[in-house]
């Protein structure tokens, strides 16, 4: 059996320069944030979310920005088919979203699943005016529900036997994208 061959999908400086720009988008959308609340997707998509939080706060001024964190474990229809046990993330949102403009963060789009689960377990703290998505990565040909992103970092053809991974200098120490190939087993 190979190892797993992997390809670098964005830099440091390119994730940087996309951190921007979805920052600029998300103002251009929202303004002040008053109305708006962004909640990053647990378990991979709350270091984007922080992330986004943090720029949009100390490079554009942006205050009183409220934050939450989301974990869909129990919300997701796969969780009873799963034979492991299931370790669910904290969910910290500290304030209703009734009406409110809910900005989801997730550093993959895949299949659509995760934000399915996410918008279902959105409404135990309120009906909001309006959900949108930002996903850094979006694997635009392996959607299960028709779930699409309203800001977008990069746009990537993958297939299968790919998978994005997105790492974070929180955890790894150093800021990437790779595209890995999972090796081929054979029988």
């Amino acid at each position: 059996m190979k190892d797993a061959s992997s390809k670098m999908i964005l830099s440091s400086d390119e994730l940087s320069v996309i951190f921007h720009r979805i920052c600029c988008q998300l103002i251009e959308e929202h303004e002040d944030f008053k109305s708006s609340a962004l909640i990053g997707l647990q378990p991979r998509g709350v270091t984007f979310a922080r992330r986004i939080q943090q720029i949009l706060k100390e490079s554009y001024g942006i205050k009183d920005l409220r934050y939450g964190e989301l974990d869909t474990t129990f919300f997701r229809d796969d969780f009873r088919r799963r034979e492991a046990p299931l370790n669910p993330n904290q969910t910290a949102i500290d304030f209703l979203v009734e009406d409110a403009k809910v900005i989801f963060l997730d550093d993959v789009l895949f299949t659509g699943r995760s934000v399915r689960a996410a918008m279902d377990a959105v409404l135990s703290f309120g009906r909001p005016a309006r959900i949108e998505l930002v996903a850094l990565i979006d694997r635009r040909f392996h959607r299960d529900l028709p779930v699409q992103a309203n800001i977008i970092g990069k746009r990537i053809d993958s297939i299968n036997e790919e998978r994005v991974v997105v790492e974070w200098k929180e955890q790894s120490g150093k800021d990437q994208v790779m595209l890995t190939q999972t090796p081929k087993t054979d029988g």
